[in-house]
Parts: structure tokens; sequence; C-alpha cells
């Protein structure tokens, strides 16, 4: 009996230790009045189009890795996000005021780019295991050229350890905007105006194939080659020739691949 009452006091002991990750954020009511006042104006300012969001599950842990493209990305996906959605992004931005209190509304945390930053990678995991959507850029950074640069390792890792479903999103006509802090591109004629966000089906990253474990870079790359798939041939940069995925079945012959 006494055993049963202790055990009992240590795990509500533990979840009292545990923050509410959403506690003082912009959740539930008040954030979807929020996204839709927000879309209201970002459709017709952005030509924004809206794809595949009726793929995405209403609750439970999700890691949403998308391509980057331009500085406003983050905040056009966190409206366009039918859901929470905790971004990772680069310390440096918490150390404006102003931005430091929008990302803190919206669940945002800091990560040292180039980096093991094992606290940002601690709090992705506490996040994933509230049920809470996090958002990442595999890539570790915005890409001036437009096409997908070679995705890091953190980002397998977190899907490796969590293993969260991984929802692929694809932004294209962002690159076009005059807000990277330097000159924009020009955009091609043959090239549509307007801002599109698509989003795949989630998928599981396998912790092994062949009995043999995956590696957090092969994780890494799943998740940019599903990215690839959704997007036009001219943003798959060095993942060009790597074989563009569009099943999520495939995944383990993708890892074996040599």
């Amino acid at each position: 009996m006494w055993q049963t009452c202790l055990a009992t006091v240590t795990v509500s002991n533990e979840q009292s230790d545990t923050p509410n990750y959403l506690s003082g954020t912009l959740h539930g009511n008040a954030r979807r009045l929020v996204r839709m006042a927000m879309l209201a104006m970002l459709r017709p300012l952005l030509s924004l189009r809206l794809i595949g969001l009726d793929l995405i599950p209403i609750e439970g842990p999700l890691l949403v890795v998308s391509n980057h493209l331009s500085n406003a990305d983050p905040i056009i996906l966190e409206f366009a996000f039918p859901r929470p959605l905790f971004f990772m992004g680069k310390v440096e931005l918490f150390a404006n005021p102003i931005f430091r209190w929008f990302l803190l509304r919206f669940g945002g945390f800091p990560v040292e780019r180039g980096t093991a930053d094992r606290a940002a990678l601690r709090r992705a995991q506490a996040v994933l295991k509230q049920g809470i959507a996090v958002g990442i850029y595999p890539e570790g950074g915005r890409s001036k050229s437009a096409s997908l640069v070679k995705g890091l390792a953190g980002a397998g890792l977190i899907a490796l350890q969590s293993q969260a479903p991984v929802v692929p999103v694809a932004i294209t006509g962002t690159e076009f905007f005059p807000v990277n802090g330097d000159w924009p591109m020009r955009r091609p004629r043959e090239v549509p105006r307007g801002v599109t966000i698509r989003c795949g089906a989630p998928f599981s990253i396998p912790e092994r194939v062949d009995g043999r474990r995956v590696t957090p870079e092969e994780a890494t790359t799943l998740m940019m080659l599903k990215i690839a798939a959704l997007l036009p041939e001219r943003y798959h940069g060095v993942y060009r020739d790597e074989g563009v995925i569009e099943a999520p079945g495939e995944a383990p012959s993708l890892l074996t691949r040599r």
C-alpha cells in the first residue's frame, strides 16, 4: 500500500515539475481568431495558396520540416498551419525584444546554428512529448539560391529520438520578397506570382532498415527528399540527382541506397 502511495506521489511530482509549453502562448480559440484574420489579409496580399492542409493530423506530436527561402517563411507558415506550431529559430532573433516577445507568444525557442545545441534538442523533444507540433528548417537557414541545400543531421536526430510523425512542407514564391537583408532575385517571366505552401502526408522515419540503425544523416536526407517531392524541379538543388520520391512507403529503399 505504501509503495503504491509513494509511486502515486512521485508521478504527481514529476508531472507538476514538467512545464506546460502551451501556457503563455497563443492557442485555442484565440489562435483560431488571429489565424482567420491574418489569412484574410495574407491570401489577397500574397496571392497565397494553401495545399494539403487536410493531410495534417489535428492532434498529437508532429515534426514539421520545410525548405527555407525567406525571413518571412516562419511567419507565413505559422498562420497557414491549422494548429499551434512551435518554431525552432536562430538565437539571434531572440536578442531583439520585439521579435523575442512575438516568438515566445507563438512558442518559439532558440537554437545555436552550426552547433550541437543540446538544450534546443531537449526542448524540441519535450514539446513533441506534449503533443505539440514543432517546426524546423533542416537546411539550418534560408537558401540564398532558392534551391535546396544539404540538410543538417540535427533534424534527423530529433525525428529518430522522438519517433514523431514528420510532415514535409514546400514553400515557393517567398524568395522574391525584399525582406532578406539583400536585393531579392528577379522573378522569371514563366514563374507565376504568389506564394504557395504545399503540405505532404505525414510519414515515419524507421529506426532500423535491414537490421541496421538509421543514422541522423539518413533520416534528414529522407526528409529533404520528401520536401523535394513537393517542389518544382528548379528548387531541388543538391537533391536533384538523389531521386525524388512520391510515396511514403518508399522510405526503406531510400535509406538502403548508396
